[in-house]
């Protein structure tokens, strides 16, 4: 796979809603429950991140689930990406990218939303081919004010913010020109998935799946 069709693989994903839930799954028997509380209230593309020893099952049983796009984050080295690609993950996310990573992934025809963190990153990025790229950690890297600067010089670059991103700042974000969606975590709080709670997660996710862009 080349990074211009993983790009444009990734984009359609972006493009299924303005927020990809960023998620962190402690319990692989949560899986399939909060796969469907998301797709039923408008999110379908999930990113499961490979932060939990449950991560890799998590995606298994999340890709069973009809209507969802399960992608998983974090992918650090070549031996992520190959489990993740067994386990069904449809796309992959970094929170930066290694030419070694990004081999892997075009190997294993992943595509790969990589992130970026400075101009010189995001421009050997796009001078690789890859036109959709993670903007991480968006908060703690100026947030909106920097990705608006960015626009102007780097306009063939489009970004998934991600990292402080919230319902309460997201709109500011999807505001930008140059934002395809946002990632964030707020629409499947830890404790509402502990509890089962998702008739709530599902209102939280059809409240996020509202926001204009």
């Amino acid at each position: 796979m080349t990074p211009d069709h993983a790009s444009e693989l990734t984009a359609r994903v972006c493009a299924l809603a303005p927020v990809v839930p960023v998620l962190v799954i402690d319990d692989a028997a949560h899986a399939a429950s909060l796969a469907q509380a998301l797709v039923a209230g408008g999110l379908p593309a999930l990113e499961v991140t490979l932060r939990t020893p449950a991560a890799l099952e998590a995606i298994r049983e999340m890709a069973k689930v009809p209507g969802g796009v399960v992608g998983a984050g974090t992918l650090l080295t070549e031996k992520d990406v190959e489990a993740a690609k067994e386990a069904g993950a449809t796309f992959g996310v970094s929170p930066g990218a290694t030419r070694r990573l990004m081999d892997a992934c075009e190997a294993n025809d992943l595509p790969l939303l990589p992130g970026a963190a400075t101009p010189s990153e995001a421009m050997a990025l796009l001078e690789r081919g890859y036109t959709v790229q993670k903007f991480f950690p968006a908060e703690a890297n100026g947030g909106v004010p920097t990705l608006k600067a960015w626009g102007a010089p780097i306009p063939q670059v489009q970004f998934c913010p991600t990292g402080g991103v919230s319902l309460s700042n997201a709109l500011t974000y999807l505001a930008l020109s140059n934002v395809i969606c946002v990632g964030g975590s707020w629409v499947a709080p830890a404790a509402m998935v502990r509890a089962g709670d998702w008739a709530g997660i599902s209102k939280l996710a059809a409240e996020a799946a509202a926001l204009p862009r």
